[in-house]
């Protein structure tokens, strides 16, 4: 019999539905909830057959078997906590919020009510990212000393700067809601979470541009385009920003391990760079998406550019983020059905946000380093368990 699923947020990230929509295949997408005018009537398009309302108490009553909470991220605690204790299997996307009292209530709830609890974070199943994490776990690099990360977003104009993304109230900041991605996944390949972070940063760019406009009566695929450029030329940002375009983050995680992460939202370019160094060589990806190449260095080499020892095509994969989206959907799926350990982590997800968090708060502050909170060890032990007594 098919698992009945619920959609909780019918916009930027509504292409979900159709990863978990499989009608004989396991799942069916049966109830959608948005406050939005616009967002019902998109569900009502995309999901003829499904009910959409736009009254969450509709979701708690309706007997689902899991729900999607795609809503805004300062959102996604305000709807999980109640799904969670009405006892319907959640996935929320990430970050789990923005702020650390709102996720830790997230996986509160999840121990307390024994309801499975699963985040968004599609990355760890990101070709780019497994790969360079298999290449680690084979040993050749030898041991992990370091982790560099620079994001080039390109697309930061049309993507994060003229819509709710552009106001602290509702992301915090872009560390936290962009670089909630790579934090995870520097952590995930470092096998270690970060303890002590410092940040500095700027509104660089964005805030000198005059053009503003009220976009709420659009979405991002009604405005985006490559000729938005250069970014200084960029036409009706949001009315209000108040969040950084470039930031820069070091981090000393638990392990040992040096860490840092470099966001810049005004590039021309829009893709991630990995480098992982260890005791035996180090690797980098160039480029993060199919074709392109994930490179290692085994042998010490005098002065200047030296090719390779290794060098991996990175893979394909079908469904959005090179088949990331997909894959995500499934083991969700799965988890809802049969329990176990997923390759994504409510801890590590946790962790992630406490880091954004802590880096802002350190980049809007002096720059000094601050410490992160620790995790209840209950809770990391319930969790590392696969959610079981």
């Amino acid at each position: 019999m098919d698992l009945s699923v619920a959609v909780v947020g019918f916009g930027l990230r509504s292409g979900l539905w159709r990863h978990a929509h499989k009608p004989g295949e396991g799942s069916r997408v049966t109830l959608v909830c948005d406050t939005s005018e616009r967002g019902r009537a998109d569900a009502a398009r995309a999901l003829p057959d499904a009910t959409v309302t736009g009254e969450l108490q509709d979701v708690l009553d309706s007997g689902v078997d899991a729900v999607l909470v795609l809503t805004p991220d300062n959102q996604h605690a305000a709807v999980a906590v109640q799904t969670l204790t009405a006892g319907i299997a959640t996935f929320c996307e990430k970050p789990l919020d923005v702020t650390l009292e709102a996720a830790d209530a997230i996986l509160t709830t999840a121990r307390e009510t024994g309801t499975r609890l699963y985040v968004g974070h599609n990355m760890r199943h990101m070709p780019v990212v497994t790969q360079m994490r298999d290449l680690i776990k084979q040993g050749l690099i030898g041991e992990v000393k370091a982790v560099w990360c620079r994001h080039f977003v390109g697309n930061g104009g049309d993507y994060y700067f003229k819509d709710w993304h552009a106001q602290r109230r509702n992301v915090n900041s872009l560390l936290l809601q962009k670089g909630a991605h790579d934090l995870d996944v520097i952590h995930w390949l470092a096998g270690g979470y970060t303890k002590r972070v410092s940040a500095i940063g700027s509104l660089a760019v964005y805030g000198d541009v005059a053009s503003r406009r009220d976009n709420s009566d659009r979405r991002m695929g009604e405005w985006y385009s490559l000729e938005n450029w250069p970014p200084a030329a960029q036409t009706d940002l949001a009315e209000e920003i108040d969040v950084e375009d470039i930031s820069m983050m070091n981090m000393l995680l638990d392990n040992g391990v040096l860490a840092s992460y470099e966001q810049c939202h005004f590039t021309p370019d829009y893709w991630r760079n990995y480098t992982v160094i260890g005791t035996a060589g180090r690797m980098e990806n160039f480029g993060d998406g199919p074709g392109e190449t994930i490179k290692v260095w085994n042998t010490r080499t005098a002065y200047g550019f030296a090719a390779p020892d290794l060098e991996v095509e990175i893979q394909d994969g079908d469904g959005g983020h090179g088949g990331a989206d997909p894959l995500l959907i499934a083991e969700f799926l799965r988890f809802v059905r049969d329990g176990g350990q997923t390759q994504t982590s409510p801890v590590a997800a946790r962790q992630a946000v406490a880091v954004g968090i802590l880096a802002a708060q350190s980049l809007r502050g002096d720059g000094s380093a601050l410490t992160v909170p620790e995790l209840d060890p209950e809770l990391v032990e319930y969790f590392e368990r696969g959610q079981s007594a």
